[in-house]
């Protein structure tokens, strides 16, 4: 059996737990609140452990996830890897480029792979609409418009809304598009706290194409959509229904599939990975990309001016 420990059982992490479970590999639960790890603990039938340190001692593990506030990722991870643990780790992967490089030859180093959580590439409306972008059935993609509103979780306090949310969007481009972009230009700002809470950005890919993203954790509604321009039509994707409309010159359709949790989908290859001995779908050097643009995001608002990346 594929023995997996959850390391962060707050927020996003309790999904981890519940998930890992319901795909039986759950065997332990690391949290630094005691309560937390008692009661996940007792629920789930697994052992409990408030030293990260302790838990690597005590159990044989094949992989652990990581959900632990962002500037602790590369800390936990570090941990985790040299002691020859796969290891997927929530985005953002690590809170700065340097932590994400020196992550990645970790991992190397240590000969286990690191995935991190974008979960987005998971949801069924974006593989398919990567099958569509793949398959060129709508002509060539030259815009992705993204949405991504709603209020601040409270447990998010250590990393913006570029770093935590915008991410997300940046990863789903890069995929979609299959490419690097190779400009970056933004705006950025607070209105509710001492971190960024608004973001519009701009990434320019080769042959003037386009994903320009919109974040905030200022709208009291709970917004996440993709308008996908290609050639000869336009796709709409819900990422909360999971609905997906194809508009094109005969008219509209919504194509069907069955609604699946996103997070069973991503954790489901994250095993998968482990058992057959293989690179997950998404990578470490994936992780650090985002990283790296969602700085250059940063630099482009406090600059006023646009980034151009080498890669």
């Amino acid at each position: 059996m594929t023995r997996i420990a959850a390391i962060g059982t707050g927020g996003w992490g309790k999904n981890h737990v519940r998930v890992l479970s319901e795909l039986g590999v759950l065997v332990a639960v690391c949290d630094l609140d005691r309560s937390r790890s008692e009661t996940f603990s007792k629920k789930y039938g697994v052992n409990g452990y408030t030293d990260l340190d302790e838990m690597l001692r005590s159990e044989k593990l094949d992989g652990v996830t990581i959900a632990t506030p962002a500037t602790t990722h590369f800390s936990v991870a570090s941990k985790t890897l040299q002691a020859g643990i796969n290891s997927f780790v929530e985005k953002p992967m690590t809170s700065s480029v340097k932590e994400g490089e020196d992550l990645i030859k970790i991992a190397e180093k240590a000969g286990k792979f690191l995935t991190v959580g974008f979960v987005e590439r998971f949801n069924p409306a974006i593989s398919e609409l990567k099958k569509i972008t793949k398959q060129g059935t709508l002509g060539r993609p030259i815009l992705f418009e993204y949405h991504r509103e709603n209020r601040r979780g409270d447990n998010i306090t250590d990393v913006g809304v570029v770093k935590d949310a915008s991410v997300h969007d940046i990863d789903t481009a890069r995929w979609l598009f299959d490419e690097e972009p190779k400009t970056v230009y933004a705006r950025v700002g607070s209105v509710m706290g001492k971190n960024e809470d608004f973001a519009t950005i701009l990434l320019g890919f080769g042959g003037e194409r386009t994903a320009f993203i919109t974040t905030n954790w200022v709208t009291p509604m709970r917004i996440r959509e993709l308008n996908a321009v290609f050639t000869k039509g336009v796709v709409t994707v819900d990422f909360i229904t999971q609905e997906m409309q194809v508009h094109e010159e005969e008219g509209t359709r919504v194509p069907k599939h069955a609604f699946v949790e996103p997070l069973v989908l991503e954790l489901t290859e994250f095993i998968a990975a482990i058992e057959e001995k293989r690179q997950p779908l998404v990578t470490g050097m994936d992780g650090l990309s985002a990283i790296r643009i969602a700085e250059a995001v940063l630099a482009s608002s406090k600059s006023g001016s646009p980034i151009y990346l080498s890669h």
